[in-house]
């Protein structure tokens, strides 16, 4: 099962058909994923589901009907144990962004997080998962599939937002900021922190 949010509600795409669907069940293919996007995007369901028997090929069925975007992004923690935050759009988020033509994820990744920033010596500790969500660029719906890796840093120099992308304010978070920061955030970042150790 793997969830891709729209508009911060879930399209579920799952190998089981669900009991309580409510009509909210979609077959895998272009017209019937539209159909399911828009209505989820524009809040007239509050989840969908996308039914394929095979589990193993249901997600790359899905890409297939819809452009992908390939993102990296950081889950970076500094000495102290706190981590990085980037304010946009009016919610806490992590920094992230496209990989270019030729570059690898990781180092996308680590590239993000120094560009929207000022955040150097960045050192990958261990991918931590991918997270899936919808949006909409020039009229046409499209997949980003962001890989997201536990970092870690000792820099302790100025936190520079990067204003070109809309960035207004980078903060180092410990435990109880970070709790207040997820109460406006987005449902795939809430899911990078489901197994973080608050204290």
């Amino acid at each position: 099962m793997y969830e891709v949010f729209v508009n911060e509600a879930p399209l579920i795409l799952t190998n089981e058909r669900p009991q309580d669907s409510n009509g909210n069940l979609f077959s895998l293919d272009g017209d019937s994923i539209v159909e399911a996007i828009k209505l989820l995007s524009k809040k007239k369901v509050q989840k969908a589901y996308l039914y394929h028997p095979d589990e193993k090929k249901i997600l790359k069925l899905f890409m297939h009907k819809i452009p992908v975007v390939v993102a990296g992004g950081g889950f970076v923690i500094n000495r102290k144990g706190k981590v990085l935050f980037i304010y946009r759009n009016g919610k806490w988020d992590l920094p992230k962004g496209k990989v270019d033509k030729g570059e690898s994820i990781e180092n996308a990744a680590i590239r993000e997080v120094e560009e929207e920033t000022g955040v150097k010596d960045l050192v990958i500790d261990r991918f931590l998962q991918t997270t899936y969500h919808i949006f909409k660029r020039n009229g046409e719906y499209r997949l980003k599939q962001t890989h997201w890796f536990i970092m870690s840093t000792d820099y302790t120099g100025k936190l520079i937002p990067e204003k070109s992308e809309g960035i207004k304010k980078v903060k180092w978070k410990g435990s109880r900021k970070t709790k207040k920061a997820l109460k406006n955030s987005y449902h795939n970042i809430k899911i990078l922190f489901e197994d973080w150790p608050f204290n």
